[in-house]
């Protein structure tokens, strides 16, 4: 269970919170959660998002569960520290699809003062890193790591298994596109992945 630091106003500098996780984890659930927490408490708070992402709301930060929360749109990290002024918490959804200066910006909004929430994938489908995300979860002072689960063994998942016939990094989806996998359920289906390609190959 994360625990909100103890605000110490003779120290005027902020901190950077990730939570990070496979797809279908909570990720955006729990960042919703934590910036109305800051909002019931009369704190000034901005949310952005990537352009990118519109899969429900063009504007609006939304959960899989359809839980919401207003964002501003942006596309590119540059325009966050513009935006974010006057403020005591900044939430980003959806980080990965940022480009890498979103690191420099999350730090200097925490040097500022400011409480900055980060949620993303860490890793894409292929089970590689996923772009700041990795430089962010170093330079934050709290990390929460996420879960959901397996669709194929019920154990704790955390790799996002595209269903889909694509290889752009980038490929918006939902349930229809993407599966939460352990590890070893994610390893068989590579495998299996791998072994049709090759048949196909050798069949043409």
């Amino acid at each position: 269970m994360f625990l909100e630091n103890t605000v110490n106003h003779n120290e005027q500098f902020g901190w950077i919170e990730v939570i990070c996780g496979s797809m279908f984890s909570g990720k955006t659930e729990e960042l919703i959660r934590r910036l109305k927490r800051a909002q019931f408490a009369k704190q000034k708070v901005e949310i952005f998002k990537p352009t990118i992402d519109v899969r429900y709301d063009v504007e609006k930060v939304v959960s899989h569960d359809a839980n919401e929360i207003r964002s501003t749109p942006v596309p590119s990290s540059g325009n966050i520290r513009l935006l974010a002024s006057d403020v005591d918490v900044v939430g980003i959804d959806e980080a990965q699809f940022f480009d890498d200066e979103i690191v420099a910006v999350c730090n200097d909004l925490a040097n500022r003062g400011v409480r900055v929430i980060v949620a993303g994938l860490d890793m894409d489908f292929k089970g590689n890193p996923f772009g700041p995300m990795p430089a962010l979860m170093a330079t934050a002072e709290y990390v929460t790591k996420v879960h959901a689960v397996c669709t194929r063994t019920g154990n704790l998942a955390h790799y996002s298994h595209r269903t889909a016939a694509s290889e752009e990094l980038v490929l918006l989806g939902e349930t229809q596109e993407y599966e939460p996998l352990s590890r070893s359920a994610y390893y068989k289906a590579m495998m299996e992945e791998k072994l049709k390609k090759s048949e196909d190959k050798n069949g043409k």
